[in-house]
């Protein structure tokens, strides 16, 4: 998150901004150390999915692959 002063606004470029906010970051404009305004992007992109960004996450109980009592007379 980007954190701008108000009094700063004049010597910052504003493409500079947006460029900011379309890379997916957020910028706050301050008025003595108090939020006043943010700039956010119009649509939100969706986030992609990376190949193994879950792992660890999940924990496989080791009995897994036995079969269930529920299902005995199946067999």
């Amino acid at each position: 998150m980007h954190e701008v002063r108000v009094e700063q606004t004049s010597t910052i470029s504003l493409p500079e901004l947006i460029a900011a906010v379309i890379d997916g970051d957020e910028v706050v404009f301050t008025a003595d150390d108090t939020p006043v305004a943010k700039l956010i992007p119009l649509f939100q992109r969706k986030p992609e999915a990376r190949f193994g960004s879950a792992k660890g996450m999940f924990i496989m109980s080791p009995d897994f692959d036995e079969p269930l009592e529920d299902f005995d007379e199946y067999r």
